[in-house]
């Protein structure tokens, strides 16, 4: 019996491990598809923008507007910012079903309108969803509040 238990408690965790793998591979192939997102809105290439976003795309930015894939990617290539960083504070990722992947956290863009004047610095708590499309992970949806400023940012 003792033996038995012993099997049942390697299986066990050698399942559990091959999971911790397998999510773990799974956030990986997420991260490098969003950060190609994000190298492909900073160097406003529609190609690359296309490629990563799903046809399907649903993107809500912080003041309201609303874009699908085509207005989005047309949005970054000819519209009127440069993004010049987009630094994330908080990026955590969580597989939420077969193909499916949430990302959620806070952070900060900065952009440089292209008729000149102030940088535009946003500091946003996001939620994405990724969706494996035909073996690649596609950009599905964003929705993005902006924080409120900082107390040291009011004093000033």
């Amino acid at each position: 019996m003792k033996n038995l238990l012993r099997l049942l408690a390697a299986v066990a965790f050698l399942t559990l491990s091959a999971r911790a793998a397998d999510t773990d591979k799974l956030i990986a192939a997420v991260r490098a598809a969003d950060d190609e997102r994000v190298a492909a809105t900073k160097a406003a290439d529609r190609a690359r923008l296309a490629a990563s976003y799903s046809d399907d795309l649903h993107y809500a930015h912080s003041s309201g507007k609303v874009d699908n894939k085509a207005s989005q990617v047309d949005g970054i290539a000819n519209g009127g910012n440069i993004y010049e960083r987009i630094e994330y504070k908080d990026r955590t990722f969580s597989p939420i079903a077969p193909g499916i992947v949430l990302m959620t956290g806070r952070a900060i863009f900065t952009m440089q309108p292209k008729a000149g004047g102030a940088k535009v610095i946003n500091d946003l708590n996001y939620l994405a969803v990724w969706r494996e499309e035909k073996g690649k992970w596609r950009f599905l949806a964003w929705q993005s509040c902006k924080n409120p400023p900082s107390a040291d940012a009011l004093k000033k």
